[in-house]
């Protein structure tokens, strides 16, 4: 296993492994001996670095999430697990009643509510400090001061490391951290995006975040990433559920445009050339890429996650990095 740094600040700055593993499904619809598996393969490979969230898995049984923080917490806890392992967890999706979704009745980031589900999640994961704590999605109906406020006020009082952000809009990550720096408080310093190497339409909104606020990394985002030598990203969802290489499983439709199918083949190229997957190459792109690229893959087999380990120790040549970068 190779690791990455992340975090600036000597106190709560952090060592992780370069492969992250979500654990959005585990204690739903992967079963508990499942993901004990998983995660313990995870971590005898040198994996350091898991991903959970509040309102995981919410729309399994119409609830309001929890099973993947408390799956993880009883992992812990019967592994005997420390801070060897960071577990990083996101608030402000979780629905406010069963039967609703983070659209439409989310939790949301007011300094309370922060607070109270930060609370929540150390219970559910059995540990007295989260390692890495996400805004969820936006909230635009609270001041953005008050959100930084109130996730500046949990890592001084040390229930809190590491802060982070994830399907944000650019520019209002710029103005949170530009509120924090102003004022002398931690901001974030974690970005967490839907990132892979085939590139999306800019021009259709995701069908569940029509109002633009959520997404993927795009060109903003990206560029926003580069001048910020202090970020890092995690890429979720960066082998797009198994469409890279699944029959059943098409591509999203806002992937259908012209510059897919030469980007699908020089990544095949790559593949036969390397002696490797297509989803292997895709993930040792983002790893061994000049931006820093933590991508965040899932697994509901032990198999699946061999793939995406192996992946790790795979060298792509100058050349062929080039050609994947260039590929339109």
């Amino acid at each position: 296993m190779r690791y990455r740094t992340i975090g600036s600040d000597p106190r709560t700055r952090r060592e992780v492994s370069v492969l992250a593993l979500g654990a959005m499904l585990m204690g739903s619809v992967t079963d508990e001996k499942t993901s004990f598996a998983l995660l313990d393969r995870y971590v005898e490979a040198g994996g350091t670095f898991v991903d959970t969230s509040d309102n995981y898995a919410f729309w399994v049984d119409g609830g309001q999430g929890g099973q993947s923080e408390e799956l993880l917490g009883r992992w812990r806890a019967d592994r005997g697990i420390g801070s060897e392992v960071v577990i990083a967890t996101k608030l402000g999706a979780r629905p406010l009643a069963p039967g609703t979704g983070f659209t439409d009745n989310p939790e949301g980031l007011s300094a309370g509510v922060i607070r109270e589900s930060a609370e929540r999640s150390r219970e559910r994961l059995g540990v007295d400090r989260l390692d890495l704590l996400y805004a969820h999605i936006e909230d635009r109906t609270v001041p953005a001061r008050e959100t930084v406020e109130g996730f500046a006020a949990l890592v001084s009082e040390g229930s809190v490391g590491l802060l982070g952000v994830s399907n944000h809009a650019a520019w209002r990550v710029e103005r949170a951290r530009a509120l924090a720096a102003a004022s002398g408080l931690p901001g974030y310093e974690v970005l967490q995006y839907q990132h892979s190497h085939l590139r999306p339409r800019t021009d259709i909104p995701d069908a569940l975040f029509a109002d633009g606020s959520l997404g993927t990394a795009g060109p903003d985002l990206l560029g926003y990433l580069r001048s910020e030598p202090d970020l890092a990203l995690v890429a979720y969802s960066p082998l797009l559920s198994g469409a890279y290489t699944r029959d059943d499983r098409p591509l999203p439709r806002d992937y259908d445009h012209p510059g897919t199918p030469a980007r699908l083949e020089v990544l095949r190229q790559v593949a036969r050339e390397a002696d490797a997957t297509v989803n292997q190459v895709v993930l040792a792109w983002q790893m061994g890429g000049a931006l820093p690229i933590i991508p965040l893959v899932g697994a509901s087999s032990v198999a699946q996650l061999e793939e995406s380990l192996a992946a790790v120790d795979l060298e792509l040549t100058p050349d062929q990095r080039s050609r994947l970068d260039a590929a339109n």
